[in-house]
């Protein structure tokens, strides 16, 4: 049996890593801060060191983007100090690492999607404590694959698609920015992603290493987004409004967001064969779950 160490294993992609349909000799097991706390170092040596993992997934992060503003310590210690504590872990076990990073590394000042290979420039303390991760892990010794996402959304936890649902229940107007670009990721997607890569990462010695991004294919709004949301919501007899476009500086945050987040997914096509399928065909599976299939 390959297990493979997962940590954030209560979260959006932690939940959907744990309900991918793993083949047989093949077994997640998953952990969350009551099981692990990333801010330990030693704690985290010695989980990696507690068994003969195949591999280790982190999915662990401190996501709460404009709160790392004030809490750069604890932002910088999960997203930052624990990557690099799991990597050395993971280099002295000698088994691969795959480290899930972010669009916020990147300063959204061009256009077009970001290639792996360009040049970060974080914005926010959520973005380079990410970025310092990065570069723990890329530094390190061991065999490890790098996964930068986006607008990670699901059927499960706190995102995107389930909050214009709920407002939706109780406002009729909704306003949304409408200048900040991307493209939404279904956490059943990017899971399926990641245990696609590890699986390979412990098969094959020479599977490609470095990092990739990855993201639903096409491009939207917050604002396009959230007209999808409740169109497709309205046929399934669920909650809708109507969106009004606003700028970015009518909605103030504490932590400043790119303004581009599109990602390439030619190195991931390229080295693992891996196409992502459109937003709008992974939205309408997370509504599905949630609301039920179209009337």
């Amino acid at each position: 049996m390959k297990q493979v160490l997962i940590t954030g294993g209560n979260g959006q992609l932690g939940t959907e890593l744990k309900r991918f349909a793993w083949p047989d000799d093949w077994q997640p097991m998953l952990i969350d801060i009551d099981e692990l706390d990333l801010r330990d170092p030693d704690a985290i040596a010695a989980m990696v060191a507690s068994n003969r993992w195949a591999a280790v997934i982190n999915a662990g992060a401190y996501t709460a983007v404009d709160q790392a503003e004030s809490n750069v310590v604890p932002a910088w210690e999960v997203n930052a100090l624990a990557p690099a504590a799991l990597a050395s872990a993971c280099q002295a076990a000698d088994i691969p690492i795959l480290h899930v990073s972010t669009d916020y590394v990147f300063d959204g000042a061009r256009d077009g999607a970001w290639e792996p290979e360009d040049t970060p420039g974080p914005l926010s303390i959520y973005g380079a404590s990410k970025l310092g991760g990065e570069i723990a892990v890329r530094t390190s010794a061991t065999r490890h694959v790098i996964v930068r996402t986006a607008w990670v959304v699901s059927a499960h936890g706190n995102n995107f698609v389930k909050t214009m649902l709920k407002l939706a229940t109780d406002r009729d107007l909704l306003n949304v920015v409408d200048d900040q670009r991307g493209a939404p990721t279904s956490a059943v997607d990017l899971a399926a992603a990641l245990a696609t890569i590890t699986m390979r990462l412990v098969d094959d010695a020479d599977a490609p290493v470095g990092t990739y991004h990855f993201s639903n294919s096409g491009a939207t709004t917050w604002a396009r987004f959230a007209r999808e949301i409740f169109a497709q919501s309205a046929a399934r007899g669920g909650p809708s409004a109507t969106v009004s476009a606003i700028r970015t500086i009518d909605f103030p945050t504490a932590a400043v967001r790119p303004a581009n987040s599109l990602l390439s997914h030619a190195a991931i096509l390229r080295d693992y064969k891996i196409a992502p399928r459109p937003w709008q065909d992974a939205l309408a599976e997370i509504l599905d779950e949630l609301i039920g299939t179209p009337q």
